[in-house]
């Protein structure tokens, strides 16, 4: 496992593995979870190879936050959550995220090898922000407009950069006051989660001026909808749109890109980073 401390050096961007242990996930829902019954050894090898290909920052989802997702009990999510990042602490040499809301949770999966607490909610259900603080790891607070069964019926915003942006920032002095250390936030737009594809477009263009605030960036693209539909492809067909959007967010200031397909954005921002140093 490797520190959490990996945010004090973030000076080409950095891949994070997703590794949904869902049914229902929109790209890989299903791959690591039959008939209720967590695959551990499938989900173990899949982080492994992740890792293997370059990436350094493994995000374990037990809760899947597509449009119209079905709810998840809290016991569900841990029973999903918990024996992956479990197992993968003393397996692999990455940090080990884990993508929930619930603070139980999170609390649990620090107890047992978790470095970084990824929430879609940005800490803002009720415990949320004093268990980050207790935690002392890395935080990643991204913007929603709505909750994930509505979030996309009609999403609306009179400026979205700015809205996003003024969001994010009382979110992180929102943590500050709870006790979070600054230099453990972490921001994400949230892409695709209560925008249209104008929004989208809009948020990465503007990407400079939410990377200007002092806190990393994450960007979250891979194989979203978006690409689907200005492509018109099929989540596993959207690999060509997706890196185009990885290249296009590390360009813009991004330091952390979550991504399914691994070793191709690790070529890609190897490439990048090469070429910016010459």
């Amino acid at each position: 496992m490797r520190s959490p401390s990996f945010l004090s050096d973030l000076t080409s961007p950095q891949i994070m593995g997703v590794l949904n242990v869902t049914p229902d996930s929109f790209s890989d829902g299903g791959r690591f979870v039959s008939s209720g019954k967590l695959l551990l050894d499938d989900a173990l090898k899949e982080a492994e190879a992740m890792v293997a290909a370059g990436a350094s920052i493994i995000d374990v989802g037990g809760e899947s936050t597509r449009p119209g997702a079905a709810k998840v009990t809290q016991e569900e999510e841990m029973a999903r959550v918990l024996p992956v990042v479990e197992a993968l602490a003393s397996r692999i040499d990455a940090v080990i995220s884990v993508d929930t809301s619930t603070p139980a949770l999170m609390r649990a999966a620090v107890d047992v090898g978790a470095g970084l607490l990824n929430d879609v909610r940005a800490l803002s259900k009720p415990g949320a922000l004093e268990v980050a603080a207790a935690a002392s790891v890395p935080v990643c607070l991204m913007h929603m407009q709505g909750q994930p069964s509505t979030m996309q019926a009609q999403p609306h915003y009179d400026d979205v950069v700015a809205e996003v942006r003024a969001y994010l920032l009382e979110r992180a002095q929102a943590a500050i006051a709870a006790g979070v250390k600054k230099e453990n936030i972490i921001l994400d737009p949230g892409f695709g989660f209560g925008k249209t594809d104008e929004h989208n477009v809009k948020l990465l263009q503007s990407l400079p001026s939410l990377c200007t605030t002092g806190y990393p960036v994450l960007a979250g693209l891979s194989r979203k909808s978006m690409i689907g539909r200005l492509l018109g492809r099929e989540p596993q067909d959207r690999l060509a749109g997706s890196l185009a959007l990885a290249l296009i967010a590390a360009q813009n200031g991004a330091k952390i890109i979550r991504v399914h397909d691994v070793a191709e954005t690790h070529d890609v921002l190897s490439l990048l980073t090469t070429i910016q140093k010459l």
